[in-house]
C-alpha cells in the first residue's frame, strides 16, 4: 500500500499530524504533496517545525486566487505528481480546495480516495466549503467520520454504509499530542502580557463574513462590545483576508488587540487559557470544546452541531447586539461538557482500517 497525503492550509496540516506520525512510526510508504495554498512562514511552515514533521515531498505553489483559478492549479499539479507516483490510496481532510481537488484528481485516476472528516454539514451552499465537502464525500471510497451524527449524514445522502466507519476526529490526537509541549515551550501569554482567562481570544476568516461589509462590520462592533462591556483585551490574530477587508473597508478595531498569525503552539496556548473564544472557525469551535473552553461562534449555522449539543458553544450570528448576549450566556456556564469527537485514537484507527481494506 502506497499513501498519499494531499494537504495545503494549517487546519489540514494540524489534523494529519496524527496519520503522519502513525505512517512514520509503521515505516509505511507514503508521501506528502503540499498544494501551497497556505504558503506564509506562520501559515504554513512553522506548522511542519513545530509539529516536527517530515517535509512535503512535493509543494505545487498554487498560492491564493479565485477558487476556479486556484483549484484548476492545484489539479493539474495534483495529477502529474499522481501520475508519477500512482499511490493506492489518497488521502485528503476537511473541506478546502485542496481537498477538491485531491479528490477529483484522484478518482479521474481510478486511484481509491479516503476523506478525512467526512460528513459535516452546514447546509448552507453559499458556502464554498460546503460544496467542496459534498462532493468530496460523494466521490470517496473510505469516508472517515468524526462522530454518529456525522456518519448519520452519509448514510441518508445515500452513501454505502461499507464506506462509512466512525473514528473520530484526528484534532483530539493533535491536541493531546502537542499540549505539553504548548505548555513548556510557547510563551505568548507573557509575550502579550496577558494573564491566564484574563483575556478574550477571537478569530474571524470566513469569507461569507470578512467579504460582506455589513458581516464583518456587525462582528468588529460586537467584539468591541466585549471589550466594552467584560473589562478584558480581546485578542485576535488577523487572518490575511480580514486584515485586507478590515483595511478596505475602513472598519474601526480601536480597543481590540490585533496580533500576526500565530505558531500552532502559541495559539494553541492561547486558545487553551482564554476566558472565552469568538470565532467563525470550524476547528477552533472543535478546539475549544476539546479544550473545555466555552465558544461563541461568529456564524449563522455550523458543520460542528455536536459542539452545541454539548453545551460547549453557541450559535450567534454577526449582529452586534447578538454577540454580546452570546458571550454573556456561555460565561455564565460551567466547562463540565463531554468531548463528543473521540478518544484521540482516530490517527491509528484511520491506519489500521486502510491496512485492513487495502490488502
Amino acid at each position: 500500500m502506497k499513501i498519499a497525503i494531499i494537504l495545503g492550509t494549517r487546519p489540514e496540516i494540524i489534523k494529519f499530524s496524527p496519520i503522519i506520525r502513525e505512517c512514520e512510526r509503521l515505516n509505511l510508504d507514503y508521501f506528502i504533496l503540499h498544494t501551497g495554498q497556505h504558503y506564509s512562514y506562520n501559515m504554513d511552515k512553522v506548522f511542519f517545525r513545530q509539529l516536527q514533521l517530515p517535509n512535503p515531498k512535493y509543494n505545487i505553489d498554487a498560492g491564493s486566487g479565485p477558487h476556479g483559478e486556484q483549484t484548476g492549479k492545484m489539479l493539474i499539479g495534483i495529477e502529474k505528481i499522481l501520475l508519477e507516483e500512482m499511490p493506492s490510496v489518497v488521502l485528503v481532510e476537511g473541506d478546502t480546495n485542496t481537498v477538491l481537488a485531491g479528490a477529483l484528481a484522484a478518482v479521474k485516476l481510478c486511484i481509491k480516495v479516503g476523506h478525512v472528516e467526512a460528513g459535516l454539514r452546514s447546509y448552507d451552499r453559499q458556502m464554498p466549503e460546503e460544496v467542496n465537502r459534498v462532493l468530496v464525500d460523494h466521490c470517496s471510497d473510505f469516508l472517515f467520520a468524526p462522530t454518529e451524527k456525522s456518519a448519520g449524514i452519509l448514510l441518508s445522502e445515500g452513501v454505502s454504509k461499507e464506506k462509512v466507519f466512525m473514528v473520530g476526529n484526528t484534532i483530539v490526537d493533535a491536541i493531546n499530542q502537542s499540549l505539553h509541549k504548548a505548555r513548556n515551550n510557547a510563551k505568548i501569554l507573557k509575550q502579550l502580557g496577558v494573564a491566564n482567562k484574563g483575556y478574550f481570544l477571537a478569530t474571524v476568516h470566513r469569507q461569507e463574513n470578512v467579504d460582506e461589509r455589513a458581516r464583518f462590520q456587525g462582528i468588529i462592533r460586537g467584539l468591541r462590545h466585549v471589550r466594552t462591556q467584560f473589562k478584558l483585551p480581546v485578542i485576535i490574530p488577523i487572518h490575511p483576508r480580514a486584515k485586507k477587508r478590515l483595511e478596505q473597508f475602513g472598519l474601526a478595531s480601536k480597543g481590540l488587540r490585533l496580533v500576526e498569525p500565530l505558531d500552532y503552539l502559541s495559539f494553541l496556548q492561547l486558545e487553551k487559557n482564554a476566558r472565552l473564544i469568538l470565532t467563525d472557525s470550524g476547528g477552533v469551535q472543535e478546539e475549544s470544546c476539546i479544550l473545555g473552553v466555552p465558544c461563541v461562534t461568529l456564524r449563522d449555522n455550523t458543520e460542528r452541531p455536536e459542539t452545541v449539543d454539548v453545551g460547549a458553544n453557541i450559535l450567534v450570528g454577526t449582529n452586534s447586539n447578538s454577540i454580546l448576549e452570546g458571550t454573556r450566556t456561555m460565561l455564565t456556564r460551567e466547562n463540565r461538557w463531554k468531548n463528543p469527537f473521540g478518544n484521540g485514537q482516530t490517527g491509528k484507527l484511520i491506519i489500521d482500517l486502510l491496512k485492513q481494506k487495502m490488502k
